[in-house]
């Protein structure tokens, strides 16, 4: 009898993260399904829900006879304009934040994200090179392939810099980002210098992030880079749960360390890159949405993973719809915003989280 007793003690923990687990994603779900038909109606120019589902089912070739007319203008704004502008908000979101998870799996560390082995220095580096030297080139991808290529660049030679003896320590992968972070702002600042005034802004712009003009030939090359290496992340769950016992612990279950710091740290940049790449530099979604969600649901890393990315995606949606909105006839920096609404509330997230169990875990 006793042992059936504890046995149910010690399930119920687990049982009671199941059942939360399985409302946040719900209760995601709905928030992102109501945020991106709220953004598809929300804007300049009115559309109805009935003009935005009727034009969906068109696409799909579903009769609308029932549907309002939504005529020529709405549907080009629906189509060149709001749907593009949503999916990117949801594949950036999502993509930050699983970059950011992975990020505090590989580390340990829950104030890891991706900008500290490089990725938003390196691609504001490229990118304002690109601006600089006026570079056209891919239909105007000119900033957006230098900002990739800076941001992998940078997060690469991190790593390798680390790597001595077959391994990397984290201190000293954290310790060669903060170097080669600096060394890219200085490079960064050395770029504005030299560029004239209309360059400048344009840099300075870029880095406050933003998702307007959005293309789908953009939203399709997020589409592919973050859809496969979001699945490949979510398959290594496993491995980073054995990775949280310790290093020694995992590498005597079978985890090769090494191996599995070095394909993540490859996912991350890849995740980051064309996430910044395409959106400029957006703060915060990496950093909080992981730790709010670990709070929520525990360390348990497939449900961390899948609950970031749609966290992250509800984020950046309604982030997005704010920015367009708040003021109008203006379309605010999406990265300025996050940065004021996530520096607050990730600091009440410290306290709340140190207050109650003393520490991360």
């Amino acid at each position: 009898m006793t042992a059936v007793v504890d046995a149910a003690v010690e399930t119920r923990p687990e049982t009671s993260r199941r059942g939360r687990g399985t409302v946040l994603l719900v209760s995601l779900t709905i928030l992102l399904v109501v945020g991106v038909v709220m953004s598809a109606t929300i804007g300049q120019l009115p559309v109805t829900r009935g003009e935005v589902l009727g034009s969906l089912l068109r696409h799909l070739g579903i009769s609308t006879d029932w549907a309002p007319p939504s005529g020529e203008l709405v549907d080009r704004t629906l189509d060149h304009i709001r749907y593009p502008r949503v999916v990117m908000s949801v594949l950036v979101g999502a993509a930050l934040a699983v970059s950011g998870a992975v990020m505090q799996a590989i580390f340990g560390n829950p104030l890891a994200e991706p900008g500290v082995v490089g990725v938003s220095s390196g691609a504001a580096l490229g990118a304002s090179i690109a601006i600089a030297l006026g570079l056209t080139f891919g239909e105007s991808w000119s900033v957006a392939a230098l900002a990739f290529v800076g941001a992998f660049l940078s997060t690469m030679l991190v790593y390798v810099t680390a790597r001595s003896a077959g391994r990397t320590e984290v201190v000293t992968l954290l310790l060669t980002g903060i170097a080669v972070n600096a060394i890219a702002g200085a490079g960064l600042a050395l770029v504005m210098f030299i560029g004239d005034t209309a360059a400048r802004e344009q840099i300075v712009f870029w880095q406050l992030g933003s998702l307007n003009g959005s293309l789908w030939s953009e939203v399709l090359v997020v589409l592919v880079v973050a859809v496969p290496t979001t699945a490949i992340a979510i398959a290594l769950a496993g491995r980073y749960d054995l990775l949280a016992l310790g290093e020694r612990t995992a590498g005597h279950l079978g985890v090769r360390v090494e191996a599995l710091r070095l394909v993540s740290i490859v996912l991350v940049t890849l995740l980051a890159a064309v996430a910044v790449a395409f959106a400029g530099i957006i703060a915060f979604v990496g950093l909080v949405v992981p730790h709010l969600v670990r709070i929520l649901v525990g360390p348990a890393h497939r449900l961390l993973l899948v609950a970031s990315a749609l966290g992250g995606a509800v984020l950046l949606v309604w982030a997005d719809l704010l920015a367009r909105t708040v003021v109008v006839g203006a379309d605010l920096p999406i990265g300025l915003l996050t940065a004021l609404v996530g520096g607050p509330f990730f600091f009440w997230l410290i306290r709340r989280a140190r207050q109650r169990s003393g520490g991360w875990a």
